[in-house]
């Protein structure tokens, strides 16, 4: 994600068009590091939501209003006092900074027009806002950074504002063709990053979309490309740069399956393996992907105690596993031990006595063996000896292999819960999983704790042919779907050999399309443990063959007779209905 300087340009492009002389009827602080803007004008009612959290900084019109605490931060309090009922005459970008300027005219206590800037800095950890006289005196910043924060500039009352120039990078919109080519020529480092580095407002990611649009590769350095190769490049630079300054925005957001993953003002041709759903306006990619964001990052963060639960206990029943195949290996010597007793038992009666070893014709291989002995005991003593041994040995294999299988059932088990956090869209998801996490122990129950309210739904999907396919979200709900809401003829889909969801299609006695089949395939593909593989194999069925083991764990089943087909796991174009 880039909140860069030409997704700024493209905001105070639509802010003029939109909140441009508008009167500022209200000004809130919900959060301590956020503003909330409401704006009255000739375009009608606007909220301007605005934040410099060093995490996720942003700015856009929304229409969504947030309570606020019931005494207002100081912050607010000067911006209430100064600007309350003013009016926005002027936005603006500088070059191509990610920073937007608001000039705004106000009458003071005597009733004298006057001008105040709120400027909003929309640079990752650097983030702030800052309120400043007309002739750039700073009133009051929603972070005050001091000398001992920042040695290269102070940001608090009194102080000058002015945008530090640590980098020394250029404004791309006035660039000319002698200066790129002699700019990005003398930097030895690969051909993006001498782009991005070397102007405002440019991200990685755009640096790399003007390499890919020019043909070059943006790993290589510019000595590497021809004399026409670098004016190809310009020209490809220097179009971007017209599209932002003729306004020629087209906001778009790019999806991988339901995840946002990259936002941008202008159209990417590098990113192939995404979808992409363009938009009207700037602001509505911005509050729509925060907002996805949001769920995905929620979601990550409350499920973080449970997931380091099952990696904790994955971790040790892995090491386990590996320790007792060790021990298993160990014991594939026990057949010889018995041979030793066998042969010691036929040919020990004319030993001599104190022999270290004996000579014999193993009649299993007819080969001739060495068995070593132990000279204090006699042959019988020592033919008892090995059979001990084998004995030991054979008790401990039968063991081993017992507890392998139930270490190796739990290690599937915990890597589907593992499946069943990344796929969780909610916290009432969560609730289902750590209900299982404590069934099985892993979670201690607290006394007096109550069974908590299962609210999580499967997922719930119709295909292009109408059919409606039903997804488990965790073990429980697979358990559910497949041996409680699906019958017989219905058709059980589930990825081959890794934890993942089981997906129901429910035929209402008719026979399925093969889109249909080919769909549910790419459900299951993607809410799998292989949903970031290109293909992925399915194994399908009909449910009657479908069988769960006696005492298994939840989502455990077993079937003999299955048909297979490899797809890719992306599900862009099948309708979720919830």
């Amino acid at each position: 994600m880039a909140f860069d300087g030409i997704v700024v340009a493209n905001l105070v492009c639509e802010l003029n068009k939109t909140i441009l002389n508008s009167k500022i009827s209200k000004i809130a602080q919900p959060e301590t590091d956020e503003l909330l803007f409401t704006l009255k004008g000739q375009n009608g009612q606007f909220r301007l939501a605005m934040s410099a959290s060093a995490s996720l900084p942003f700015l856009y019109l929304t229409k969504q209003n947030k309570p606020s605490p019931l005494t207002a931060p100081n912050f607010c309090m000067v911006l209430r006092k100064h600007i309350a009922n003013g009016r926005i005459i002027g936005i603006t970008q500088p070059d191509l900074e990610r920073i937007i300027q608001f000039e705004i005219e106000h009458l003071d206590e005597l009733g004298d027009l006057c001008h105040k800037k709120l400027i909003i800095e929309l640079m990752g950890k650097h983030s702030n806002i800052i309120f400043c006289k007309e002739d750039g005196t700073i009133i009051d910043s929603i972070k005050h950074v001091s000398a001992q924060i920042s040695s290269v500039r102070e940001v608090l009352p009194g102080r000058m504002y002015f945008i530090p120039d640590t980098t020394h990078k250029k404004n791309p919109l006035t660039v000319s063709q002698e200066d790129f080519l002699q700019t990005v020529c003398e930097k030895p480092e690969p051909i993006a990053k001498a782009i991005y580095t070397s102007y405002t407002g440019i991200s990685p990611s755009i640096a790399n979309e003007i390499c890919f649009r020019a043909g070059v590769d943006g790993d290589f350095s510019m000595s590497s490309l021809h004399e026409d190769e670098k004016l190809h490049l310009f020209h490809n630079f220097d179009w971007f740069m017209t599209d932002i300054k003729e306004e020629h925005f087209s906001p778009n957001i790019m999806y991988k399956g339901k995840e946002p993953v990259e936002f941008a003002s202008l159209p990417y041709t590098s990113y192939e393996e995404y979808t992409v759903t363009n938009y009207d306006s700037i602001s509505e990619v911005l509050e729509t992907y925060y907002a996805s964001r949001n769920i995905y990052t929620r979601i990550r963060q409350k499920s973080s105690d449970l997931r380091r639960i099952v990696t904790t206990a994955l971790e040790r029943n892995r090491k386990k596993f590996l320790l007792q195949q060790k021990q298993l290996k160990d014991t594939e010597k026990r057949e010889k031990y018995r041979i030793y007793g066998e042969l010691l038992n036929t040919y020990g009666y004319h030993l001599e006595s104190g022999a270290k070893k004996l000579e014999a014709l193993n009649y299993y291989t007819n080969e001739m063996i060495t068995i070593p002995l132990d000279d204090q005991l006699s042959a019988s003593e020592n033919a008892k000896k090995y059979f001990d041994r084998y004995g030991k040995l054979k008790r401990t294999y039968e063991a081993l292999t017992t507890l392998i299988e139930e270490t190796k059932n739990e290690i599937t088990h915990l890597e589907s819960i593992a499946t069943a956090l990344d796929i969780a869209v909610s916290e009432d998801d969560l609730v289902q999983i750590k209900e299982e996490l404590i069934e099985f122990g892993y979670i201690r129950k607290k006394r007096g704790d109550k069974k908590a309210k299962i609210k999580s739904k499967p997922f719930h999907y119709i295909s292009s042919d109408g059919f409606h396919i039903y997804v488990g979200k965790n073990n429980y709900q697979n358990d559910e779907l497949t041996f409680k809401f699906a019958t017989g003829n219905d058709w059980w889909f589930h990825a081959k050999g890794m934890p993942g969801s089981h997906v129901i299609v429910k035929t209402e006695g008719e026979e399925l399309p093969d889109r249909t089949f080919e769909e549910a395939g790419r459900l299951a593909g993607f809410y799998s443990k292989g949903r970031d593989n290109d293909k992925v194999e399915i194994d399908y069925l009909q449910k009657k063959n479908v069988k769960k083991p006696n005492k298994s764990a939840p989502g455990f089943v077993v079937y003999y007779t299955n048909y297979s087909l490899t797809i890719q796991p992306d599900i862009s174009g099948i309708e979720q209905l919830s």
